[in-house]
């Protein structure tokens, strides 16, 4: 994970510290709801680190909670290898840290194609070569 986390951080930040949690779904999706209101378990979810400034400088970034059931899930549906889509996720949800969003098409086309990037870099193929569009990952 520190590897996949290090290439999505390449370009902007040197290091960070990013705590990655891994839950079943209950717990994906009661988070997903309270703090998305969308009651269903998602594959990543990302809480950006918020200390103020009046603390100084942090190393701190957020935290990312990853439903593993939900990621071997979609990894199967979409056949690719289950190491590959976690690394997306990572990538994806550490993107979300460092203030990207795809809310708007404009702004997925623009992360999208970061994530691809870092992925190829990775040596992992095209997350989205077989979608219309990615605008449902979290």
């Amino acid at each position: 994970m520190q590897q996949w986390v290090t290439a999505a951080l390449s370009g902007h930040r040197q290091d960070a510290e990013i705590v990655v949690r891994v839950v079943a779904p209950d717990e994906a999706r009661a988070l997903n709801r309270d703090y998305r209101g969308r009651d269903y378990a998602t594959n990543v979810l990302s809480f950006p680190c918020e200390i103020p400034e009046a603390f100084g400088p942090s190393g701190e970034l957020g935290d990312l909670v990853i439903c593993a059931e939900v990621v071997a899930r979609e990894a199967q549906e979409q056949g690719k290898p289950l190491q590959d889509h976690w690394a997306h996720m990572v990538v994806h949800g550490t993107l979300h840290l460092l203030g990207y969003d795809h809310e708007e098409d404009g702004d997925a086309e623009v992360m999208e194609a970061r994530e691809r990037m870092i992925l190829a870099g990775l040596g992992i193929a095209d997350p989205y070569r077989d979608e219309a569009g990615a605008r449902n990952q979290a």
